[in-house]
């Protein structure tokens, strides 16, 4: 495409990539709710390279939200978002409203049960419901060869990689590494809500995380050892709000008696009424030695 073009209703995208898709053309897409920092702009570059047209939603799901969550003061900042997308190259924005998105009231959701369950799912019922249900209207409008998420959000990622196998979705998920800050600060875009103090203190999430990396690197396999440093190394940075820290099979997110294979070491946090989530997802090889890598 020539110039990125916006589409504000589902006939109108659909009919734009419909056209593409007569030329040949293999459609990416990187889902979003805005606010749109360097973490989106690595899941673009990706999405860039699998397919000929770029496409990037930008829809703050309000199905995902709880009752108490922050709805009402997520960042919404489209004008600068569309210029994002813009210098991205990226070639379709969807950009739809509530009105469009659930236009009566919603009696189909997509629920993908036990690995909804674990980590954000034991404070945030309904949540995974709302974005695996979303996610698959995205994917039914514009039917994407390719979607590109963040590891960042690793559970969700597991809750739509089943959702894709299990409803035989025919698109192909590509994940992109988490983008940090020099301190090791995951990019997100609640990091706005920060105050100086709590900006300094998220810092210790990372580093909390590599407290937790090298006991495994030492050789240590018990769960409550490795998660307990964890949780020990958040409080000597401040962060005394922690909702949980975890050491899981990576693959299902199941319990661990023993630590081996691929597990993912996840946290989430509060500082005052900003949540926070982070995660290593490590390799334990046979020879000893521990690699990050991507969930899948």
């Amino acid at each position: 495409m020539a110039s990125m073009m916006m589409a504000e209703c589902i006939a109108s995208v659909r009919k734009m990539l419909a056209e593409k898709r007569l030329e040949g053309k293999t459609i990416s897409l990187v889902p979003t709710m805005g606010a749109l920092h360097d973490g989106h702009r690595s899941c673009m570059e990706i999405a860039g390279n699998e397919g000929d047209i770029l496409v990037v939603s930008i829809y703050i799901n309000p199905k995902q939200f709880g009752p108490s969550e922050d709805l009402s003061r997520y960042p919404r900042m489209l004008e600068k978002d569309l210029e994002f997308c813009e210098r991205m190259g990226c070639d379709v924005v969807f950009v739809p409203d509530d009105e469009e998105m659930y236009p009566a009231s919603q009696d189909a959701w997509v629920t993908v049960e036990r690995f909804a369950e674990p980590l954000c799912g034991r404070t945030r019922p309904g949540h995974f419901r709302g974005v695996a249900t979303v996610v698959a209207k995205l994917f039914n409008i514009v039917d994407p060869d390719v979607a590109v998420f963040g590891q960042k959000d690793a559970q969700q990622a597991v809750v739509i990689r089943e959702m894709v196998r299990q409803l035989n979705f025919r698109v192909r998920l590509v994940l992109s590494s988490i983008v940090r800050e020099p301190d090791g600060l995951a990019v997100s875009s609640r990091n706005a809500y920060l105050n100086p103090e709590e900006r300094k203190q998220a810092g210790g999430l990372y580093d909390s995380l590599l407290a937790g990396r090298a006991l495994l690197e030492g050789g240590e396999r018990d769960p409550k050892s490795v998660t307990g440093a964890v949780r020990d190394r958040m409080i000597e940075h401040g962060i005394r709000d922690v909702e949980y820290a975890e050491l899981l099979r990576a693959d299902d997110l199941s319990i661990l008696e023993r630590a081996e294979g691929k597990v993912i070491l996840a946290l989430a946090a509060r500082l005052d009424t900003t949540r926070l989530i982070d995660n290593l997802v490590l390799e334990l090889l046979a020879d000893g030695s521990v690699r990050e890598t991507l969930l899948f």
